[in-house]
């Protein structure tokens, strides 16, 4: 990861703490907490979905390596390379958190209910919560669906 990236996955952190705001019951203790769990919900399902991309496709005999670059306005986005013929156009990290963190626009329940726990409680109990909504099962869901379009078959990606 480049600085630019970086500042870029951060900035996508921090517009996703932003829309927590909005969402979650918080308190005037919480900006600080929320700004971590933005930034470290950016930084984690980035790097778990790039990593995972890259496990999968090389296990299905379809090798993709997902890399993180910027877009022309400084915006953090996955771009992908593949085998011949493969195409797949760059992804904004704001849809992928997007599409892992919501359904219809709104946090999943139980995205919402581990974010929401993160907000009170010991640093370790904020971290336990955050690991919590990053293995939960609607976010691992999605992790997959994301995955399963980037292979080739019925119900992944065309040549």
């Amino acid at each position: 990861m480049t600085q630019d990236t970086h500042i870029a996955l951060m900035a996508e952190g921090d517009g996703l703490a932003r829309h927590l705001t909005q969402t979650l019951h918080v308190t005037t203790h919480d900006p600080a907490r929320l700004t971590l769990l933005g930034r470290s919900l950016a930084l984690n399902l980035v790097q778990a979905y790039q990593g995972a991309v890259e496990h999968v496709t090389r296990r299905a005999g379809h090798p993709i390596h997902a890399g993180l670059s910027t877009d022309p306005r400084g915006r953090a986005q996955l771009v992908f390379t593949g085998p011949p013929g493969f195409t797949q156009p760059p992804q904004p990290a704001e849809d992928l958190l997007r599409d892992l963190l919501f359904i219809r626009g709104r946090l999943h329940p139980a995205v919402q209910g581990h974010l929401q726990g993160a907000l009170s409680g010991s640093e370790h109990h904020a971290t336990r919560a955050l690991v919590a909504c990053l293995r939960s099962p609607p976010v691992m869901q999605a992790l997959e669906r994301q995955i399963r379009q980037l292979l080739p078959g019925p119900h992944g990606h065309q040549p």
